[in-house]
């Protein structure tokens, strides 16, 4: 696990939001059993607690379940499964709109300024 961490957002928001990128390019499958909440704490060299609280945020919005005496897995809920990547691209793109309204930039360039970019980190 490789997670960089910023100073902006609480840390167990953004272990939950890369919880949410993993399943969102598939590197992380309905039913995928995922470390205990020690040993993730363990890797991201993080506080138990907020492995704990991470763990909770994702049980709450049903990305995740566990039982008694099983390690804890990731939902088989397609529809959740399916919402995760959709959820990524809305606040990508409401980020970006925000970032680039106030420059009044004509949609037409920057869409097409947008194709470009995309395609050079395609390559």
């Amino acid at each position: 696990m490789n997670v960089t961490f910023n100073n902006r957002d609480p840390v167990y928001l953004q272990v939950v939001r890369y919880f949410k990128e993993q399943i969102a390019i598939g590197k992380l499958e309905a039913g995928h059993d995922i470390p205990s909440r020690r040993e993730l704490a363990a890797m991201l060299k993080i506080n138990p607690n907020t492995a704990q609280k991470a763990y909770k945020e994702m049980e709450e919005q049903g990305l995740i379940h566990t039982e008694r005496n099983f390690p804890s897995r990731i939902t088989n809920d397609k529809t959740i499964l399916h919402s995760v990547r959709e959820e990524l691209i809305l606040e990508a793109v409401d980020m970006f709109v925000n970032a680039i309204k106030p420059i009044n930039v004509p949609l037409d360039e920057l869409l097409g300024l947008i194709k470009e970019k995309y395609d050079d980190h395609q390559s």
